[in-house]
């Protein structure tokens, strides 16, 4: 695959701002769209959009292809009527520089109960048609997903390896006893689903007609406590309880000296080969749904996986496992055709995770912090000077700091070496902005600044910290005011002078 030299922003949903306490896919997220435009942005990237749960990572959902109903937009909602001024009454006061995910969780799914309960009780009746609809289109994953969130509701949120034998082993009499007991909460699980693609598509629309386009990221570990594991069962190293026999993590590395357990369950590789890896085409099929260009976290995974055994305390003692990825991409590719797919390579990477990748024409990628560490740094992969066309350039994601918290906080060696490559000396206030230019005077066809270095902000901003469960991840939002139109113009100016317009 091949991308025209152009440019983006890295920015989540749940970071747009609004009034009720998460970025949502209204208003807001239009008016960002319009900011890309005015900004001569191509590309909006995204992190995954699925439901969230404990610990609010966007990388641990529990569906692979449901939507997140934290981004639902309430005051659509309200606009057409499923929701009433009084379901407003006595709405918390929030953090607007904050997600508060619990907060979250318990008035939103409230107001979400109640935008259903307007269109059971027969409000905006004409939208039963588009949502019998989406239910039948979208049945190969939307069954399992709205059986799995029910049973967790009756279950007090439990896993689902907490449940009793009948329902965790999907055993048919005990699934189709859940499927009558649990209809109508089945039914308001699929409702909320139909709201959210609603509104993300029209949101898609929108961004396409103004020349935006989405990029999008597909965790390649699904959650263990998700609709996919539990209803493939079987294509996972799972013991007979439902506890997995071996779990997904990385070896040491600069995040972590004791690496990072993720937890995730692994794939039995050998029988999703069985049936021509479906379930990867399915999941791709989904994701195209959704984005225009995929990002794959973990890429890497696909060629070889770090294994550790379950239960464990770190993931130092695991070893790589080889994965057959040439071969799943290449059923996937006849199932559905070339892949518009951005292969995140960063960490350990050997001979065959560059040959995977270059088999298959994907770009990697790079990040402008990575390429300043250690003595001689000339030989580093990541310097401007050395990065590829085919590569998807960053000046840090959301797993790194900001690069102005980065300046503030890097070693003075990395510190030294950036003074050396550019012959210059920033400060603090210039640091973030040098770095954008780097990156969009760049070789590789594409580059992506996360909003935050645009604004120019400090390690308050920062998205995640990795292999770290605090409570400033994820939740970091701007405010409306924040969206200067000076950045607009300054970004512009640039990505015209770099020939990425």
């Amino acid at each position: 695959m091949t991308i025209k030299r152009s440019s983006g922003v890295l920015l989540h949903p749940t970071s747009l701002p609004g009034p009720y306490g998460i970025g949502e896919l209204g208003t807001q997220a239009r008016h960002f769209v319009d900011w890309l435009a005015q900004a001569g942005q191509t590309y909006w990237q995204v992190m995954p959009l699925g439901p969230t749960g404990y610990g609010d990572s966007p990388y641990q959902a529990f569906s692979a292809f449901a939507g997140n109903p934290y981004l639902i937009d309430l005051g659509t909602l309200r606009e057409e009527g499923l929701l009433h001024p009084s379901d407003f009454e006595g709405m918390p006061a929030f953090d607007p520089a904050r997600v508060d995910f619990g907060l979250q969780y318990v008035w939103r799914t409230q107001m979400l109960n109640r935008a259903y309960a307007h269109f059971a009780f027969g409000e905006r009746p004409e939208l039963k048609a588009d949502f019998g609809a989406f239910e039948a289109e979208e049945a190969a994953w939307l069954d399992d997903y709205a059986l799995f969130m029910a049973l967790k509701d009756a279950h007090g949120g439990l896993p689902w390896n907490a449940w009793e034998a009948g329902t965790r082993d999907r055993e048919a009499e005990a699934l189709a006893a859940a499927r009558e007991q649990l209809a109508p909460t089945i039914k308001r699980v699929k409702f909320i689903q139909f709201l959210f693609f609603r509104q993300w598509r029209a949101l898609r629309e929108y961004a396409r007609e103004r020349g935006v386009q989405v990029i999008g990221d597909i965790p390649i570990f699904v959650a263990l406590d998700s609709s996919d594991a539990w209803a493939n069962r079987e294509q996972f190293y799972f013991d007979d309880q439902g506890q997995p026999t071996v779990v997904a993590g990385v070896p040491p590395d600069y995040f972590s000296e004791t690496g990072q357990l993720w937890g995730n369950p692994l794939y039995r590789w050998d029988v999703m080969e069985q049936d021509g890896f479906g379930w990867w085409a399915e999941r791709f099929r989904g994701s195209l749904k959704l984005y225009d260009l995929i990002r794959i976290d973990h890429f890497r995974g696909f060629a070889a996986y770090w294994e550790v055994p379950f239960p464990a305390e770190t993931a130092i003692h695991g070893r790589w496992v080889p994965a057959p990825g040439h071969a799943m991409l290449e059923a996937v590719q006849r199932a559905l055709g070339s892949m518009p797919i951005i292969a995140e390579d960063l960490g350990v990477i050997t001979p065959d995770v560059e040959k995977l990748r270059d088999d298959f024409g994907l770009p990697g990628m790079a990040v402008l912090q990575f390429a300043f560490g250690g003595g001689d740094f000339s030989v580093n992969d990541f310097l401007p000077h050395n990065l590829r066309a085919n590569q998807v350039v960053y000046t840090g994601t959301h797993d790194n700091d900001t690069s102005r918290g980065w300046w503030q906080h890097a070693e003075e060696q990395e510190k030294h070496n950036f003074r050396l490559y550019t012959h210059s000396d920033p400060s603090e206030e210039t640091f973030a902005w040098q770095l954008t230019r780097m990156a969009l005077e760049s070789r590789p066809n594409l580059a992506v600044v996360p909003l935050q270095d645009l604004m120019n902000l400090g390690s308050e901003a920062r998205m995640n910290l990795p292999g770290t469960t605090g409570p400033q991840n994820w939740t970091w939002r701007y405010l409306a005011a924040d969206l200067r139109p000076h950045l607009a113009v300054n970004l512009r100016e640039l990505t015209e002078r770099t020939g990425r317009v």
